[in-house]
């Protein structure tokens, strides 16, 4: 992958991958994970004549802690995407969001975001299912001083990372990059406290009501959902395509939540053709090329 780039915002160092010219597609990734998640679309995406651009964003997995006043709420990490995009100038962005991402990506766009043109969901947290409720014991946890250094410590066997990939992508990631994951909450106190930052703020509510402001949301969006993904059941998916008039799904075979991770050419093929069937040359000439 391209050399990680970073980027100094108000609320720390961000890093970044940043591949290609063209048009820009940013990655969102979730908890527990980072823009390497997005590794094997990298290739695909700059061979179509696009900008491949993941940033490391503060949810567990990033080695750079941002600032310990940071907002890292979910809101503020939305409004950390958005001060990204700004601060590259991207303009008739595509985002493409799983897991946390996605309701990182509803609260950014439920608050208007006119850079953004196209957005792509694959399985993630909306509605009232933010966290799943088989995982919200996290959400308590990070209210308990001390619980998330002492939870991780089974992630120091690879056994046990194999067994919580294995829920988000089918034939599970590669533990080389699990361990990379989950090294940074082991060993830097900072990460652990943006991670509990974020988590002690969940609120189901706020994507409720973001989900309600999207109502409006006319802008192109493609969902790539497996129908049976664990934590993220196929109905959320029927649901966001009844609520977004221009949402088209469809229904990725052999996957969990992690498509990019167990079927990155189907994900790769369709999302290129979803942009290029609603992509429109902008009137002022700008385009989301570097700068």
């Amino acid at each position: 992958m391209e050399l990680v780039q970073e980027i100094e915002l108000s609320a720390g160092r961000l890093r970044y991958r940043d591949h290609g010219e063209g048009p820009p597609v940013v990655f969102v990734h979730g908890l527990f994970a980072d823009s390497r998640l997005w590794r094997k679309l990298e290739a695909p995406m700059v061979e179509a004549g696009l900008r491949f651009i993941a940033p490391d964003l503060p949810l567990g997995a990033h080695v750079v802690a941002l600032n310990d006043d940071a907002d890292l709420s979910p809101q503020g990490v939305a409004n950390l995407l958005a001060a990204f995009i700004d601060g590259l100038d991207l303009h008739d962005v595509t985002l493409v969001a799983t897991d946390t991402g996605g309701a990182i990506v509803q609260l950014l766009l439920a608050g208007g975001f006119d850079r953004v043109a196209r957005v792509v969901l694959t399985p993630c947290d909306s509605f009232e299912n933010f966290l799943p409720p088989s995982i919200r014991g996290l959400q308590v946890a990070a209210r308990i001083p001390g619980a998330i250094a002492l939870g991780s410590q089974a992630l120091r066997a690879s056994l046990v990372r194999g067994v919580i990939y294995r829920t988000l992508a089918k034939r599970g990631v590669p533990d080389e990059i699990a361990k990379d994951w989950t090294r940074p909450l082991l060993k830097d106190r900072a990460v652990r406290r943006n991670l509990a930052k974020f988590l002690s703020h969940i609120d189901h509510r706020d994507t409720v009501a973001a989900a309600e402001r999207l109502r409006g949301f006319t802008k192109p969006v493609l969902l790539m959902w497996p129908r049976r993904a664990p934590y993220f059941p196929f109905a959320y998916a029927e649901r966001w395509q009844r609520l977004l008039p221009e949402a088209r799904l469809v229904e990725v075979t052999d996957s969990y939540t992690f498509v990019c991770e167990d079927q990155p050419e189907i994900l790769a093929g369709e999302l290129i053709s979803f942009i290029a069937a609603n992509t429109v040359a902008p009137a002022d000439g700008k385009k989301g090329g570097r700068r």
